[in-house]
């Protein structure tokens, strides 16, 4: 292919994707196929020939988008949101056109600066303390990461080599094997999957402690784990915390979690892989109380920032730490310049030595969008949110799990789990919603979290009529007569205990006086 062909090819592409992300709401989220579909449709082996793009591309069309699942729909509700853009897109297709390797400074300049910059601009819109940044009065920092996966993974062999170190320097005679032998790791049972599969890629037992009934994991229990380990002879190492839990958006106590890592010189990360974006808006502001406390800090730019996958920004209070743990300096990855604070080799902060020229599409999406559009687009997917809680709070068939927050509602059918699974069976058969269920205390529940591109109040409306008409086949008129009956009895049980309530008030006070 020449730069002609590919001038043409790439005004198609982008026409493409243009007309993809304008018509996204006339598709059904989820696609008609079953597992092995594309096997029967694509060739078992590679063209002995070259193809030109125009078959290529009407393959693509008939055979790969029938397969596709529309992450980018305002009808997709499942998972968490990764909203791309146009200006990241371009930002990524400029990137794979000058494919730099960027794992040094030397190898593209402006690939590692740039990175820098962003990091920091990032670390300024979130009110991150001064201490994370590259350009605070420390010796913080920041990186792109892939994902929140890759983050955890770093933070917990960075923890794994520091501890080792420490250990060591401190019992010269134990040998490396038995003091990692012996490392342990901590979590809440609501973090995410990612946590439990780092502590396995890093040889790290996690423990996962029980979370309390708001599914927040307290000091006291975190201490009571540290204890039994230490009386175990282990040695307590790494503790991932989250903010943002991924079934409910609830926090841990991390004032309380930091306090007794420092303590007990346990490395602390935060996981913040989802509500991270929202700390831009003064109004959560309070939510980053004991952020101060890690050592490590992560969440996700493509899940809300409208920076399409993969990016996750890291930050460091100490980037020696990471630079130490992952540091293998070959003669051939040296140059003069290593070892300046503005233009660190990114190599040693991260799992593979290449790396791509992410920041380039942070730079144009940021710049595209600016503070206050970002702040807006954040603040309306809160409010469909509570649109979407306020509409099942006026169905008695529905129950309201968790309130919403920060664009995530809990609900689940008042008639049970059962009922609430074929709700959502039925939901993903009719292929207009898709959304994805968790388990709260033992009950099913299913989760609607607010994405796709361009979320709108009609959007809302749409999904709600899909509730509407789901549950009116699965739920009988006596089901429904019942559950009037019930939620009536219970609300004059309530009036009653409150009147009851008023009164031995109004007695107490009376013997007071």
């Amino acid at each position: 292919m020449n730069s002609n062909e590919f001038r043409e090819f790439g005004k198609t592409a982008i026409d493409f994707i243009a007309n993809y992300l304008d018509t996204i709401r006339d598709r059904p989220v989820l696609p008609s196929v079953e597992p092995g579909y594309l096997h029967g449709l694509l060739p078992s082996e590679m063209p002995e020939n070259s193809e030109s793009w125009r078959k290529i591309m009407k393959d693509f069309e008939n055979f790969i988008m029938p397969g596709i699942t529309h992450w980018q729909s305002p009808n997709f509700h499942g998972f968490f949101p990764t909203p791309t853009c146009f200006p990241s897109v371009v930002g990524e297709m400029i990137s794979a056109g000058l494919g730099v390797v960027g794992f040094s400074w030397i190898c593209s300049p402006a690939c590692t600066e740039l990175e820098v910059i962003m990091m920091n601009w990032l670390g300024k819109f979130i009110n991150l303390p001064e201490s994370f940044l590259n350009c605070g009065p420390g010796n913080g920092g920041g990186v792109i990461q892939g994902s929140a996966s890759e983050s955890i993974l770093v933070a917990i062999l960075t923890a794994r080599e520091q501890t080792v170190r420490r250990i060591k320097s401190q019992f010269p005679d134990m040998e490396e094997g038995v003091i990692r032998s012996k490392l342990v790791g901590y979590s809440s049972d609501q973090s995410n999957s990612c946590v439990e599969k780092g502590g396995i890629l890093g040889a790290i037992p996690l423990r996962l402690l029980p979370t309390d009934e708001n599914w927040v994991l307290r000091g006291e229990t975190l201490q009571k784990a540290i204890d039994e380990d230490i009386a175990r002879g282990l040695i307590p190492c790494v503790c991932i915390s989250t903010m943002g839990t991924t079934s409910t958006c609830a926090f841990d106590d991390i004032p309380a979690l930091g306090e007794i890592c420092n303590k007990n010189n346990i490395w602390f990360h935060i996981d913040a892989a989802y509500a991270g974006s929202f700390f831009c808006l003064p109004e959560y502001q309070h939510a980053m109380k004991g952020i101060e406390l890690a050592d490590s800090f992560n969440y996700n730019l493509h899940k809300l920032m409208h920076v399409n996958f993969d990016c996750c920004a890291m930050w460091f209070q100490n980037c020696d730490s990471v630079v130490q743990s992952f540091t293998v300096d070959r003669i051939y990855l040296q140059h003069q310049f290593q070892g300046q604070s503005l233009a660190p080799d990114y190599r040693h902060w991260q799992i593979s030595l290449g790396r791509r020229f992410r920041a380039l599409k942070v730079w144009f999406t940021l710049r595209s969008y600016g503070k206050a559009k970002i702040c807006e687009i954040l603040r309306r997917r809160i409010q469909l949110a509570e649109s979407l809680e306020q509409k099942l709070r006026t169905d008695p068939r529905f129950e309201v799990t968790y309130p919403a927050y920060m664009g995530l509602v809990i609900f689940r059918l008042a008639e049970g789990c059962e009922k609430t699974k074929i709700l959502l069976e039925k939901l993903h058969e009719r292929k207009n919603l898709y959304l994805t269920p968790t388990n709260c205390h033992g009950k099913f529940v299913i989760r609607f979290v607010i994405a796709g591109i361009d979320p709108q109040e009609g959007d809302i409306e749409f999904a709600w009529k899909e509730f509407q008409t789901v549950v009116n086949s699965i739920v009988t008129r006596d089901d429904q007569i019942s559950m009037m009956e019930t939620n009536i009895i219970e609300k004059k049980k309530g009036d009653e205990e409150t009147a009851w309530m008023e009164i031995s008030h109004d007695q107490n006070v009376e013997k007071i006086k």
